[in-house]
Order: structure tokens, then sequence, then C-alpha cells
């Protein structure tokens, strides 16, 4: 009789596995400057996202990356309505689960 251990991974180690198509084109672009960033949650986007794309600059603007995006659509659920332009990116495109 063997024994099972259980391993748990932390989700940047999961995410790790995945494989990114990434596409010269953005699916997600943002308003730039701290200006018309005005309204976005900034601090929240930065500290929700599961894949760390967003990071807050010392002088409060946000900055996005696309290309670690796991298009789950947290960013476009705590943003307001049209302050940020997001869509899947092109088909074929984008990140592939490896759930092994």
């Amino acid at each position: 009789m063997g024994v099972s251990i259980r391993r748990s991974l932390r989700l940047e180690d999961l995410l790790q596995r995945d494989v990114y198509d990434v596409d010269e084109k953005p699916h997600i672009e943002i308003p730039r400057g701290r200006d018309a960033q005005e309204g976005l949650p900034a601090k929240a986007l930065a500290l929700l996202c599961p894949a760390g794309c967003y990071t807050l600059t010392p002088s409060g603007e946000l900055i996005f990356s696309y290309e670690g995006c796991v298009e789950c659509g947290l960013c476009r659920v705590v943003s307001p309505k049209g302050k940020i332009r997001w869509e899947y990116p092109r088909s074929g495109r984008g990140i592939v689960y490896r759930f092994t």
C-alpha cells in the first residue's frame, strides 16, 4: 500500500505550465496617462489581477502588460463601463491552458 502525498501548487506554478501565443495587437487597452485613468480602479486592478498584468507606478499611473493575460475578465468586471477596451484575442491567439 503506497502513501499518497498531496502537494499544493501556487498560482504562479500553475500559470507557468500554460502556453501563450501572444498577438502583436493587444486585446485589452487601458487609457494612458494618470489624468486619462481617472475613475479606473487602479489599486484594485493591480492587486486582483491573477496574472499580475497591472502595475501601479510610484506616480499613481497604471501600466498594463497584456502578454501574460489569462483572459479571466476580472478587469472588465471591476472597471467602469467603457473605461477599458476588452476583447478576446484573435482566433488562435492568447493563452492555452495546460492542466497536467
